[in-house]
């Protein structure tokens, strides 16, 4: 709990510093991927595009072959450049409708001053006295969840769906399959699953996981030899008025079909405490976009910070 107290006043302290940024921009470069150039208005010649960066309404793009660029506007609201050539600012803002933007804002500035290579070269140095979420276990399988040492200190989640990682134990081969279920409070087999991955994506609203209280005890083990398995992970349906309040202003403001906009939602559900929901919109902007290293640079710091997995650099 007290990890969780300093993350959430860490956040606060970012969420301050961000709006500092003001709106004298009207664009914050989120994710920049070729050999990019910007023409600042009045400037003869250009410079790099720099994750980051901010441009004004009177500065030119110029974009590379197989590039792209993502822009999020001073209202909150994002864009994305794929195509070469030069673009103007003035024209690009052209196309953002703004409308009422108060939560993504927020959260959009949240996901630019964790990507802002200037002034925020590393997102892990913010929460390093937080320390990462402490997960002492003996399992043979590593859940990728922030509590499994007990189902009483239950992992929350909101959304609908979550995608649930682990880490294949180096007793398995490639070729081993996993069974994953999932219980009931009064121990009673719900779901169950087999696959050859290292993941599986549950569905809360399937007719099989109604639940009344809505805490779910989920296990993996290795199919075969149930010996070798994780601890249980104990998942609770998140009821909180207000997050559910500000969660449906978002939807309101800001849809979930680009993967500039599911890292605001990412934002959201990580400020909030929601790690499944955030890890799991993580997953799905990466996999929007694969060839974006800014976008797996992100989600590979939010593992690490939350002690989903080691540090590797």
């Amino acid at each position: 709990m007290k990890n969780f107290v300093s993350i959430a006043f860490m956040f606060a302290m970012i969420l301050t510093a961000s709006l500092a940024f003001g709106q004298s921009y009207t664009f914050r470069v989120l994710a920049n991927k070729g050999s990019n150039q910007v023409k600042r208005a009045g400037a003869t010649g250009t410079e790099a595009l720099k994750t980051g960066a901010t441009l004004n309404s009177g500065d030119e793009l110029i974009v590379s072959d197989g590039a792209y660029i993502g822009l999020m506007h001073k209202s909150g609201k994002t864009t994305e450049v794929r195509t070469a050539g030069t673009k103007k600012v003035a024209d690009l803002e052209k196309n953002i409708t703004v409308g009422s933007t108060s939560v993504a804002s927020r959260y959009a500035r949240f996901v630019a001053s964790k990507m802002n290579e200037e002034e925020n070269t590393n997102y892990r140095s913010r929460l390093a006295a937080t320390g990462a979420v402490s997960r002492a276990t003996n399992a043979a399988i590593m859940v990728m969840a922030p509590t499994q040492v007990n189902i009483a200190s239950e992992n929350k989640i909101i959304g609908d769906k979550a995608i649930i990682r682990w880490k294949r134990p180096s007793e398995m081969n490639e070729q081993d399959s996993y069974v994953v279920s999932v219980k009931n409070i009064f121990d009673e087999v719900i779901y169950t699953a087999e696959t050859e991955n290292e993941f599986v994506e549950l569905d809360f609203t399937a007719e099989q996981m109604k639940n009344d209280v809505g805490l779910y005890i989920l296990q993996v083990a290795k199919k075969g030899d149930p010996s070798v398995k994780s601890d249980d992970v104990g998942i609770k349906r998140a009821n909180d008025a207000e997050i559910t309040a500000n969660l449906a202003s978002l939807k309101s403001e800001v849809t979930e079909d680009s993967p500039l906009n599911k890292l605001i939602y990412a934002s959201f559900y990580e400020e909030n405490g929601l790690l499944l929901d955030a890890l799991t919109k993580y997953e799905e902007a990466v996999k929007m976009a694969p060839e974006i290293q800014d976008f797996q640079d992100l989600y590979d710091n939010f593992k690490i910070v939350y002690g989903f997995e080691e540090d590797a650099k």
